[in-house]
């Protein structure tokens, strides 16, 4: 379904509140394992290791004094750990008990729920590929607005329908990944979505390897087997569109929270 004010994507039908527990418990859901069972697998972890060093780069570039960090859906830590490692005083929020427990085994600490962060005490908070998966997108901003200080950081990283990928596989396109994911956003919705928060946008950035990844599950869910050159190039050649077009597969969103 598409809200024609804000280009927001809902997945209709949504699965109840009770029953989304559920649909992240397989050991094929590789956010919340550390599994390296296949070769996807360990390129997978390979590519992670660069993406988790520019992620702190970035967040550096605009927070370069540091201070407390927030990570809501943080997995397994693995971000969480390298901002530590970086000067961050870090906090995750990650609803599944099976990553929880990976992650507290790296050293994280973890608050139940994003009710219980204070109001303002944030400097940053990060979503990496988390937006699409809360229940009520509105009310997630609204806290999100809440928790940061006046002027914090919001980082958001979500899949753009908009991409090539996403037109060329069409309902096979694995970041539809439903019913998972309960909302699909583009850069239009990103941005009349927050700023009716108060919350401004500050700049949009492609997440290039994403379209590669996404596109060799594609093509699995397409044909039912792992075709790496038909994904890679497929891949390559929405990474060369979007350069013309910036409709990269994923992009990450850098916001302000404007004073009160």
């Amino acid at each position: 379904m598409l809200d024609a004010d804000t280009g927001l994507l809902k997945t209709h039908p949504q699965p109840a509140l009770g029953d989304l527990g559920r649909y992240y418990e397989s050991d094929d859901y590789i956010s919340h394992t550390d599994g390296k069972r296949s070769l996807f697998e360990k390129l997978y972890h390979t590519v992670k290791q660069k993406a988790l060093r520019d992620k702190i780069s970035l967040i550096q570039r605009f927070k370069p004094g540091k201070g407390k960090l927030l990570d809501i859906g943080a997995g397994t830590g693995d971000f969480l750990v390298v901002a530590q490692q970086n000067g961050w005083n870090i906090t995750g929020i990650e609803p599944s008990e099976k990553a929880r427990n990976i992650a507290k085994g790296k050293g994280v600490r973890l608050a139940d729920a994003l009710q219980d962060i204070p109001s303002h005490s944030m400097d940053v908070v990060t979503m990496w590929h988390v937006l699409e998966h809360v229940p009520d997108v509105e009310a997630q901003i609204t806290e999100l607005k809440r928790i940061v200080k006046p002027d914090g950081v919001l980082v958001i990283a979500v899949p753009n329908y908009k991409s090539h990928d996403a037109i060329y596989y069409g309902a096979y396109w694995a970041a539809y990944d439903v019913p998972r994911h309960l909302w699909h956003f583009s850069k239009t919705s990103i941005k009349k979505l927050f700023g009716k928060k108060g919350i401004d946008l500050l700049e949009i950035l492609p997440m290039k390897f994403d379209s590669f990844y996404v596109s060799l599950l594609s093509e699995k869910y397409k044909t039912g087997k792992m075709k790496f050159i038909a994904g890679f190039w497929r891949g390559l050649v929405s990474n060369i569109k979007a350069s013309r077009n910036f409709e990269y597969s994923s992009h990450i969103y850098v916001l302000k929270n404007a004073k009160n």
